[in-house]
């Protein structure tokens, strides 16, 4: 037991010294160095389309890299492929779990996952030659439900779990090949940085952390939240990164100065935040609320500069396209709305 104590010591010394190290460099703040830059004026974006079908709440959506299909989630037990230029759907996929939490579209096109309660990520092949949509495999080996996935290419996908681990995959042998373990919570998140060779996840830990792909070790870890992360969202140059939280806040963590940037937080707003996503310059942040609004956050200078309102429930999932021209919001009224 003493030694456990010692232990304890020192690894509350070793802590101590990281944080002296991290205040040591931070000569500065973002309010400070942006103070020249010229506030976002208001943005107010429009409904562009309504897509309509789900039956229950939408749990996830994902945008294609065409910057116009997009994949949903609901827990009506259909995974659905939209064309949002058009409002109509391509493919609606009966899944065999409708506890379904996550979903994702490859790089490709060729490939949707999504995976739930069931503990399993289901991959759907779009293009097959009978033109039929069909589970080409499911990947088994967590042992507690999948909360986020996302398509390296199309034979690699990383997934995030309730077992407290994220994994990677080879699609075509169904095997994990790397496994990231270090959160001490559910992971509820993962966003891949630009260049595919790391990825930062979100847990109920209140920790973010930055992860190797080829090696699965973790590279950096970033507290300050109080509660459950829940979502996370490289920002586009790949230097750092956002994350939505059960506390209220949505922050902005930067990977070489290894700290908090910003908070981005109002006294009006007190429920927790399920899905944060950029602009395409990085300028704005979206994040969706449990209060059935989106806010958009000006990232330089904290400020809040818009609103989506629309939904009539807690908006669960949000996504913008490649292209920078459009925002999705799906929500558990059971709608996804098109923005821009």
């Amino acid at each position: 037991m003493a030694d456990l104590e010692q232990l304890r010591q020192e690894a509350e010394n070793l802590r101590k010294k990281i944080r002296e190290a991290r205040m040591a460099v931070a000569d500065s703040s973002l309010v400070e160095v942006a103070a020249d830059v010229q506030g976002v004026s208001r943005v107010s974006l429009r409904t562009r389309k309504t897509l309509k079908g789900h039956l229950a709440k939408i749990y996830a959506m994902h945008w294609a890299t065409d910057s116009r299909s997009l994949v949903s989630a609901s827990q009506d037990g259909k995974l659905i492929v939209w064309d949002s230029y058009t409002a109509n759907k391509i493919h609606a996929i009966p899944l065999r779990s409708s506890w379904v939490m996550t979903c994702a579209y490859s790089p490709s096109g060729s490939f949707v996952a999504c995976g739930g309660l069931d503990n399993i990520c289901s991959i759907y092949s779009l293009k097959t030659r009978e033109g039929n949509v069909r589970v080409s495999k499911e990947l088994q080996g967590h042992t507690g439900y999948l909360s986020s996935c996302r398509f390296l290419d199309d034979s690699r996908i990383i997934t995030s779990s309730g077992d407290m681990t994220c994994a990677l995959w080879d699609i075509e042998t169904g095997q994990e090949v790397v496994n990231f373990s270090g959160h001490t919570g559910d992971v509820m998140s993962l966003s891949l940085g630009p260049d595919q060779s790391t990825f930062v996840s979100g847990a109920c830990d209140a920790s973010a952390k930055l992860w190797d792909v080829r090696s699965g070790t973790c590279r950096q870890t970033f507290t300050g939240h109080e509660s459950d992360i829940n979502a996370v969202s490289f920002f586009p140059n790949g230097q750092a990164f956002a994350t939505g939280s059960d506390d209220a806040t949505c922050r902005l963590f930067d990977i070489r100065a290894d700290q908090e940037l910003m908070m981005y937080s109002h006294d009006m707003i007190v429920c927790g935040i399920t899905s944060v996503a950029f602009s395409k310059s990085g300028r704005l942040l979206l994040a969706g609320y449990d209060d059935f609004n989106c806010n958009v956050w000006d990232t330089l200078k904290g400020e809040r500069v818009g609103v989506l309102t629309g939904h009539d429930n807690r908006v669960s999932c949000l996504g913008v396209t490649e292209d920078g021209l459009a925002i999705a919001t799906g929500s558990w009224d059971s709608l996804l709305k098109i923005w821009n």
